[in-house]
């Protein structure tokens, strides 16, 4: 039978509805606090998972001295880093997070080892905060091994310097310059008796950066140090701290490894890439504060870009407050856009379009200063 509408209900009935509601509450919060919750790590070599694809790791194997990280969703952060060690020789430690193998520790799902000639890209960026009160090395490490090792150190190692503050230095000497991914780069070679070590080291330090692994080791095989014979084991990020560390930060990390020919008109692992040559189109919709941008990336060039990272000048007094399709690096002055998982490649020909939304004050104005991985765009 139908209830009457006007009929009141029990005080058993509004009380076991309140514990329901309360325990649905309760079942939500306790979700959330789950999903955000962030995980420390003090152990020696203590790590965790991340996305369900990346290991964070604590790797402290220089020192005795205590160091924590504590892993986000993102990355991780280092938040407690006691000790120091003599900045002539090797550091304290290197937390990171990876994909791949290290010391038979792989990350769920990946497809390292792979070898060289079967890989055709390898897309990657990296997010880094820094700090000042300390000695120390933003690292990027590439491994190569003749084998498919996946348990321990491989014959060589690719560094790249994204930054370093303090009165340090890459293992060996330095052997020249060379242009990588559109950057520059001061080349050192050596060995640390484990292994081959080549470093590349930026001029400037570098906050942010999407870019092809590959182009590292097309380099490194072009110089000798490996072959395309040769596989890749892990991709790392990191830091190398020598003094203190405290609040060094991976803010964002992600690898790929795309198997398969590299296919017509893109370059093989000892192969020199293609040039970059690019058209950008830039469409506002104004209003008084107020600003949408939408941002059209043409490949004029002959081969495919991918990863793909566009860089420009936000003019003074802009500010951006959301974007889509494209990770920002920065939200005023100078701001990289990078493509996601879904456009971070752009064929010969072909375009890749995001947009952003910001605030300005004073004379509405364009960005200056396009350009491509590096190269100029019309």
């Amino acid at each position: 039978m139908r209830a009457s509408p006007h009929r009141p209900r029990t005080a058993r009935g509004l009380f076991g509805a309140l514990l329901i509601a309360l325990a649905t509450v309760a079942a939500l919060l306790t979700a959330a606090s789950t999903a955000r919750a962030d995980t420390l790590i003090c152990e020696q070599y203590g790590s965790t998972t991340i996305q369900g694809r990346y290991v964070v790791q604590n790797n402290r194997w220089g020192t005795g001295a205590t160091q924590c990280v504590t892993a986000t969703d993102t990355g991780f952060r280092v938040t407690r880093a006691d000790g120091a060690v003599p900045t002539n020789g090797a550091p304290k430690s290197y937390p990171s997070v990876f994909n791949g193998c290290h010391y038979t520790n792989c990350s769920p799902g990946t497809n390292l080892p792979a070898q060289l000639s079967g890989i055709a890209g390898a897309p990657s960026s990296i997010s880094y905060g820094y700090v000042g009160d300390a000695v120390y090395n933003a690292s990027y490490d590439i491994w190569l091994d003749p084998t498919p090792r996946t348990d321990g150190v491989s014959r060589t190692e690719i560094m790249i310097w994204f930054n370093k503050v303090g009165p340090i230095q890459p293992i060996g000497s330095p052997v020249g310059s060379a242009t990588v991914g559109g950057r520059g780069w001061q080349v050192w070679t050596g060995s640390n008796g484990s292994n081959d070590v080549i470093s590349f080291v930026a001029p400037s330090a570098i906050a942010g950066w999407s870019f092809d692994v590959m182009d590292f080791v097309r380099e490194t095989v072009s110089r000798g140090m490996a072959q395309n014979s040769w596989y890749l084991t892990s991709v790392q990020a990191g830091f190398e701290p020598w003094q203190n560390g405290t609040g060094l930060t991976v803010n964002s990390f992600s690898s790929a490894v795309n198997l398969g020919d590299p296919g017509p008109g893109e370059p093989g692992p000892g192969e020199p890439g293609p040039s970059t040559a690019c058209k950008v189109t830039y469409a506002t919709n104004v209003w008084t504060g107020g600003f949408t941008a939408d941002v059209t990336v043409t490949n004029t060039g002959t081969a495919p870009v991918g990863p793909w990272a566009l860089s420009f000048v936000l003019p003074s007094g802009q500010r951006v407050t959301q974007a889509w399709n494209a990770a920002l690096s920065a939200t005023s002055g100078s701001v990289t856009a990078t493509g996601l998982a879904h456009n971070a490649r752009i064929a010969a020909g072909a375009s890749q379009s995001f947009g952003f939304q910001g605030t300005y004050s004073g004379a509405f104005a364009a960005p200056s200063g396009f350009s491509l991985n590096g190269a100029a765009c019309t």
